[in-house]
């Protein structure tokens, strides 16, 4: 009996967090649609979306493209959502991958585009996960950053990273920053290419 309850538990905080994430408020009122037209992606280009949870940006990404879309993410639960979305929708170019950002499953050079939304403040050494992200892209790939401005707010308690210090962290990664956009009065997005 005491088994079925953990489980019924378990299950109950995977989907509160399942809705936490798919929720569109969370994620500053951007469609996913909407943000990934705004980058400059092309239709045989193979992305990488950080810390993908429940498929929020991969699965629309996947429809962009024709090259495979990797899902990482260190919860094995959030993976069996995007398998399931992906399986859905008959799509074969989203592959989910367990493993973290700061030591990134994938080869060298191998992808067109990596996207970090709404992840990098929640990583211990912002500048070893910035390393790992331009070790995996190609020559020209492109990294997009999105995430919360830091407003100076006693009632903020969000852990979050200033524009500026994320942009000055991505250059110190050997990144150029070729683009810096607010695409809502809370969220900025930095477009940077190895």
């Amino acid at each position: 009996m005491e088994k079925k309850e953990g489980n019924s538990q378990e299950m109950k905080r995977l989907a509160k967090k399942i809705e936490f994430l798919d929720n569109p408020e969370k994620r500053g009122d951007i469609p996913p649609e909407k943000l990934l037209k705004m980058l400059p992606i092309k239709k045989a280009d193979s992305m990488l979306d950080l810390g993908a949870g429940t498929g929020y940006i991969t699965i629309p990404a996947a429809k962009m493209v024709e090259g495979s879309v990797y899902a990482l993410d260190i919860d094995s639960n959030m993976l069996e959502v995007i398998s399931s979305k992906a399986k859905k929708e008959n799509m074969t170019n989203v592959k989910p991958i367990k493993g973290s950002i700061d030591d990134i499953p994938l080869q060298d050079n191998s992808i067109d585009i990596a996207l970090a939304s709404l992840v990098l403040h929640e990583v211990q050494q912002l500048s070893h996960s910035l390393q790992q992200i331009k070790q995996v892209l190609k020559d020209d790939g492109y990294f997009v950053c999105i995430e919360f401005e830091k407003k100076d707010h006693p009632t903020d308690t969000h852990p979050r990273i200033a524009s500026s210090v994320m942009e000055q962290e991505i250059k110190n990664a050997g990144l150029r920053v070729i683009q810096k956009l607010y695409p809502t009065d809370v969220i900025y997005m930095i477009i940077a290419k190895k």
